[in-house]
């Protein structure tokens, strides 16, 4: 363990064709999902693939104005975000706050799979969309 994040949780892949991504990596690693779900409040559909204890998540909007589907037009298909798991979402998005990072969610908020999760805006973590999740 490393201070406060404790694995990673996720990779997260935007694509604009959820299945095709899926055949993808079903024909190419014979990867299965492992979960999948629409997040109405995010605008997207996701699948996750189970890569030892983590995942793949694979992300595609499913309204125009979501943070992916403005993603995607700007840089195409691609990395999007890193997933990092912690204890504690709220103490977590705290220390970043804390250390003067720059966070796109003020508190921690439902995630998929019945998870707590927090977003740290990539111009104050490096250039990378972090996501804390509190499982």
């Amino acid at each position: 363990m490393s201070g406060l994040l404790t694995e990673i949780d996720h990779v997260a892949i935007a694509v604009r064709d959820l299945d095709a991504a899926l055949d993808y990596y079903r024909d190419t690693f014979g990867a299965t999902v492992d979960h999948r779900e629409l997040i109405e409040s995010d605008g997207v559909e996701e699948a996750l693939i189970k890569v030892a204890d983590s995942y793949i998540q694979l992300l595609t909007p499913t309204r125009e104005d979501s943070p992916v589907a403005k993603y995607l037009e700007r840089n195409g298909e691609g990395l999007h975000h890193v997933g990092y798991r912690v204890d504690d979402c709220a103490v977590a998005l705290q220390a970043v706050k804390d250390a003067g990072g720059r966070v796109i969610d003020e508190a921690p908020r439902p995630g998929s799979r019945g998870t707590t999760v927090a977003f740290v805006h990539p111009k104050g973590a490096l250039g990378t969309l972090i996501e804390l999740v509190q499982e």
